[in-house]
């Protein structure tokens, strides 16, 4: 992520992200904490009752880089319930591959797109938060060649390390949130604490 990308309005309005753990987007998560914004990184696959670490750019054990990292955040992080988030300004996402036209393919388990529900349904993520990934520009597609699902979120910006692109003129509207019970396996509700407390609330 060059000094270009990280100027765009999008990041200087940003106080506070929530970034996917995959090592792809570790730049981003260690830029964010060296510009000084929270970050709320995923625990992978949601597999802990509070899903989430939070890293303050104020309080942190080791280098950004370091505590950027899925092991350096268990140092630097303390791990966090829905509940204890406050609302988010930019949502990154990895990918497998993404359209110019925000349609984001991931790499399968569903994890992003559950994330981004759990987080619609705090009201920490609104039609207003900007959604953005950084992938190599091999990973960019021609506008309607990235097939999607209706719970599929797509992305407002793609972040290569040779240009930006705005998809918001070129993709449909977003979903509109909240987490899709019917699409759910009883397997993976049961192997995610958050979703299990939820059901049987």
């Amino acid at each position: 992520m060059n000094r270009w990308h990280a100027t765009t309005p999008g990041w200087r309005r940003a106080r506070t992200l929530k970034s996917n753990p995959d090592s792809a987007q570790l730049p981003v998560r260690q830029r964010a904490l060296e510009d000084g914004k929270t970050v709320y990184m995923a625990v992978p696959r949601l597999a802990e009752p509070d899903p989430f670490f939070l890293l303050d750019p104020d309080h942190l054990a080791d280098t950004p880089r370091r505590a950027a990292s899925i092991s350096g955040a268990s140092r630097s992080a303390r791990r966090v319930a829905v509940a204890d988030l406050a609302p988010v300004d930019l949502v990154v996402a990895g990918c497998v591959a993404v359209g110019e036209d925000g349609a984001r393919l991931g790499k399968g388990g569903g994890f992003s797109d559950l994330e981004f529900a759990l987080a619609v349904t705090a009201g920490l993520v609104g039609p207003r938060t900007l959604v953005v990934t950084t992938v190599h520009e091999l990973q960019v597609r021609p506008a309607g060649t990235v097939p999607t699902a209706p719970h599929d979120v797509p992305v407002d910006l793609v972040v290569t390390p040779e240009r930006v692109v705005d998809c918001r003129r070129r993709r449909g509207p977003r979903p509109a949130g909240g987490i899709r019970w019917s699409e759910l396996t009883d397997e993976k509700i049961a192997a995610i604490p958050l979703l299990a407390a939820l059901r049987g609330g």
